[in-house]
């Protein structure tokens, strides 16, 4: 082996040994950039709450979203928290696009944080300031908080002060370990690569990608700056590509959610990706013209931190006046289905400006709760046939559109509140008032709809099995359920009092079917016919039909009863039902009769089309 090829290999030898110690102090540093549940824990739902109620402007989401993740010191989880809040309809795209933006600039505090950790000094105040020496304060006072603290949220803090004490600590390490590096030729053919702007990108890209941190990486380039080799050609295609390579786990986030929440998700990514599009054509097409003198600077902790905060705030400012526009972009890659669309168009409904004119809100409020009224009776059959039939995606989408229904009460509860603080009129007292109970109502059924589904559910995964009589007779009884709802939401649509006065009589006999079912469940268990937990799920099911049919007759009592003069007090007492008109007794005695226990030849296998409105 001749001279220069052991020198090579001995460069090569030492330049390994160097990347190893430079790769375990990364771990030490992004250990503390991942660990921000101590941030999070400390700050609690509060900092939730806060988070959706401030950001009714995009500038206020701006705003927000950069201070609460200069906070958390993470852009992804200020993202994933968002993606939360979308996905749940607390939130409206519009105002998570404020907040992302907000994110970008506020991840960017970290590098300046990270400044810190290269003040040095020998003698002096410059020795009491150096970072070694803050970093050990730090601990101390961090360890002592953890340790001694009987509240959670004071040990919270203790160990936010540990995890900058790992930083500081991780930095000076990841430091120490690059310097000796700025004599391996190596090492500066390596730099030299980054230097092409789409190697350089790339490379910013996949090492973000792979610590799943913008911070981390702006870190190392901070630690790589201390060798006195890296240029500002090599570190501005790295920071562009960054936040392209932060987006892996906010997108990761997003799989299970809705369209909304993948929307939200792919803002962040569209955000960065814009961001480096326009700098690096912008910024390279000037200099073939130009030839910009400094990009042979050396570069230097604070330069990084300055250069990725001008970066992400430049970026911000010329996205900031485009945010409708990329809201219309991510609808349009994330496209809703008509179902989708038809869920959502009801909430159109309920506009603000109209709350000044009661009778005007008021038939919006009656348009969207019509909406409520479908897809409550379209799901509570559904989560029948799921008994007879079940299929996971039934499953699933009973759930998600029970969700829906939840948001139809809140949406419609909350717009209805806002309306009684405007002056109205005794009839449109009375209307808000019916209106109210109704929702809670329909709600309510919605509740015990998905109890079914996830019955069903339950009986599919254990492979239980009632007898054929039991199945018989629980099919009675849901033929009968199916009528109710129907019948219901008809009464309502059409706002057929008539209609409506069918409905009590019937949940009373659907009630008097499930109390007999009940004690035939009994005597079948007594008999060996039936198990235990066959019984239980019996029982639970006959429940959830009781309560549907209850809640059925609470809404159509109190929507016959709204009309009548004087009110009757009792228009909202659930359990007011019978009756001692000739009517009722009429339509209970027909019913009775429709829907008798009796012994039957052919099996009966209760089902609803999906397709039936």
């Amino acid at each position: 082996m001749t001279g220069s090829e052991y020198d090579k290999g001995e460069n090569y030898g030492n330049f390994f040994n160097d990347l190893i110690f430079v790769v375990w102090s990364i771990i030490i540093f992004v250990w503390y950039v991942l660990m921000g549940d101590g941030l999070k824990l400390a700050a609690g739902n509060k900092l939730e709450a806060f988070l959706y109620k401030m950001t009714n402007t995009p500038l206020k989401g701006v705003a927000l979203g950069t201070g609460v993740t200069s906070v958390i010191q993470s852009s992804s989880a200020t993202t994933v928290m968002v993606i939360g809040f979308v996905n749940s309809g607390m939130m409206k795209l519009k105002q998570a696009i404020g907040i992302i933006m907000g994110a970008n600039i506020g991840t960017s505090i970290t590098g300046w944080i990270l400044c810190l950790s290269y003040i040095d000094g020998s003698n002096g105040i410059a020795k009491v300031l150096s970072s070694a020496t803050i970093a050990a304060v730090v601990a101390v006072i961090g360890t002592i908080m953890r340790m001694i603290c009987k509240r959670t949220t004071h040990k919270n803090i203790g160990n936010i002060m540990l995890g900058f004490a790992i930083l500081m600590t991780g930095m000076q390490t990841m430091s120490g370990a690059v310097t000796p590096l700025r004599e391996s030729k190596v090492f500066i053919d390596m730099l030299t690569m980054f230097s092409n702007p789409i190697a350089g990108i790339l490379v910013g890209i996949a090492f973000t990608a792979v610590l799943q941190s913008a911070s981390a990486t702006v870190g190392v380039l901070q630690a790589l700056s201390v060798t006195g080799i890296l240029t500002f050609s090599s570190a501005f295609p790295i920071i562009l590509g960054i936040g392209v390579g932060a987006s892996c786990p906010v997108l990761v986030s997003a799989i299970g959610a809705n369209k909304n929440g993948k929307r939200t998700a792919l803002v962040y990514l569209l955000n960065d990706t814009f961001g480096m599009l326009l700098w690096s054509i912008g910024f390279y097409i000037i200099h073939a013209f130009v030839h910009f003198s400094f990009l042979n600077t050396i570069m230097t902790p604070v330069s990084i931190a300055l250069l990725n905060t001008v970066f992400r705030l430049v970026t911000v400012c010329i996205l900031f006046p485009f945010i409708p526009k990329l809201e219309q972009l991510v609808c349009w890659f994330v496209k809703d289905s008509a179902e989708e669309l038809e869920d959502e168009a009801d909430f159109d409904l309920l506009e603000e400006r109209l709350l000044d004119y009661p009778a005007l809100a008021l038939g919006q409020c009656h348009r969207a709760m019509s909406g409520m009224a479908r897809k409550l009776r379209k799901n509570v059959n559904r989560a029948m046939n799921l008994l007879n039939d079940f299929q996971l995606g039934k499953f699933d989408k009973v759930q998600r559109k029970e969700d829906l229904i939840d948001r139809y009460e809140s949406r419609l509860g909350d717009y209805l509140i806002k309306l009684t603080k405007h002056p109205m009129n005794s009839v449109q007292t009375r209307q808000v008032s019916l209106y109210l109970h109704m929702i809670n109502d329909f709600e309510q059924i919605g509740d015990h709809a998905s109890c079914i589904a996830h019955m069903s559910n339950e009986m599919n995964q254990n492979k239980t099995q009632f007898s054929e009589e039991a199945w018989d007779e629980l099919n009675v009884v849901m033929e009968a359920v199916r009528e109710e709802i129907n019948t219901t939401c008809k009464a309502f649509l059409e706002n057929d009092k008539e209609l409506s006065q069918r409905v009590a009589p019937l949940g009373m006999v659907i009630t008097t079917l499930c109390d007999e079912l009940k004690i035939r469940h009994v005597e079948r268990m007594s008999n060996g016919a039936c198990g235990l937990e066959e019984g239980t799920v019996y029982s639970d099911i006959l429940n959830s039909f009781t309560r549907i049919s209850a809640h059925c007759a609470s809404a159509m009592v109190a929507l016959s009863k709204n009309s009548e003069k004087p009110v009757d007090i009792h228009i909202h007492n659930s359990r007011v039902y019978p009756s001692d008109t000739q009517e009722y007794k009429t339509y209970l005695a027909e019913y009775s009769q429709k829907y008798e226990l009796i012994k039957i030849e052919e099996h009966i296998r209760s089902m609803e089309p999906e397709e039936v409105e």
